[in-house]
């Protein structure tokens, strides 16, 4: 029996009382240009969307009771094979043939990228040199839904005999792959989704999520958090979010809007148009931040007849203005900026001193948003 194939059959459930798919007849003989096209043709005539769309539902019932189901599977042999791991002083290898092969590969990517090293064998491979990969330190993990997957199956007595931990994620507890593990994760589902009951689909999404509750697990006992999942994924969106701290994206110095309290508007404004942030900051004698005015205030000003211009800043800014630190992450800046539905923050240190100032193309630019 293949690897990734059921383990044990049962009656399969009822079938959704959709309209008959009815099934186009293939031409007699070889299948020349000619008789593959009528074979399309008749393929596409014949298709039923009521019944794709019945087929698609009962798919999702069956994958989620699949993995439902393994609430009552799971046992004390989980928390076993979790502490292994966590005892492990070498690597985690991970292995599987066929579909298992490819939930092994990505159960390895998890684990690797949540904290616990781990890597992907291919079990034939293995058979011609890369069994060297793994050593007496290491645990391994064999995939395989029958768990008798002659390639898998193969390599086993080899692993033992190296002193290696084996953990067997497996639909069937009796099976060869079972026998030879010191911990049995059960994977055993009542049926595919595919409708003959054969191709590789609850099986394989059990898998997955046991792999998955293994990594959670894995990660929770050793403390991983998101500093630790930024430092693994440096590349992508969720890296940026995580290590990108404000200090990276401010604008500082010379780029900073500010004026004193007694600017007067009229050189405040020059202020905010050199500078091209919308806004100016205000400070006090010692430089500390005590107020903003925005190109909004501004409009809002206008509203009333009046000659402006020699107003002092501090007679129409903001006072206590939004402001973030610089060891703040920049996402936090992104948040406090949607909440209060504005564009720029100001940068301030311990002291309330103005060191840099945000906008929210600043944030775009660094791909935080």
């Amino acid at each position: 029996m293949i690897g990734g194939g059921p383990s044990q059959r049962s009656v399969a459930p009822a079938r959704p009382a959709a309209p008959p798919q009815a099934k186009p007849q293939r031409a007699p003989g070889g299948r020349g240009h000619g008789q593959s096209l009528l074979y399309f043709a008749a393929m596409i005539a014949n298709f039923n969307p009521d019944r794709a769309l019945a087929l698609a539902q009962q798919t999702f019932d069956i994958e989620a009771q699949a993995v439902l189901g393994l609430k009552s599977q799971v046992s004390a042999d989980f928390a076993r094979a979790v502490e292994m791991v966590l005892r492990c002083t070498g690597r985690v290898v991970v292995s599987g043939i066929g579909k298992s092969g490819h939930i092994a590969r990505k159960v390895a990517a998890t684990l690797a990228s949540t904290g616990t090293p781990a890597f992907f064998v291919h079990p034939a491979e293995a058979s011609h040199g890369d069994l060297g990969m793994v050593t007496r330190d290491d645990v391994f993990i064999g995939f395989s839904n029958s768990g008798e997957v002659s390639e898998l199956t193969a390599i086993l007595p080899l692993i033992k005999r190296l002193g290696a931990k084996l953990i067997a994620v497996t639909g069937n507890p009796q099976s060869s792959l079972a026998q030879h593990a010191d911990v049995v994760l059960n994977s055993r589902v009542e049926v595919e989704a595919c409708p003959l009951n054969l191709a590789p689909t609850a099986s394989t999404t059990a898998q997955m999520a046991l792999g998955d509750a293994l990594a959670v697990a894995l990660l929770d006992a050793r403390g991983f958090g998101a500093d630790d999942f930024a430092r693994s994924h440096p590349g992508g969106s969720l890296g940026r979010k995580l290590l990108t701290h404000v200090r990276d994206v401010m604008r500082q110095g010379e780029a900073v809007p500010r004026v004193t309290e007694d600017t007067p508007l009229s050189q405040a404004l020059m202020e905010i148009t050199r500078k091209g942030m919308a806004m100016t900051a205000v400070v006090d004698a010692e430089g500390r931040a005590a107020g903003v005015f925005t190109d909004g205030d501004l409009r809002r000003l206008l509203e009333t007849p009046r000659d402006w211009r020699a107003v002092p800043i501090h007679e129409v800014m903001h006072r206590n203005p939004r402001a973030v630190g610089p060891d703040q992450l920049a996402v936090e800046a992104v948040e406090m900026m949607e909440t209060h539905r504005i564009n720029q923050l100001l940068v301030v240190d311990a002291a309330g001193q103005l060191i840099g100032a945000l906008h929210i193309h600043d944030l775009t630019r660094a791909k935080v948003i």
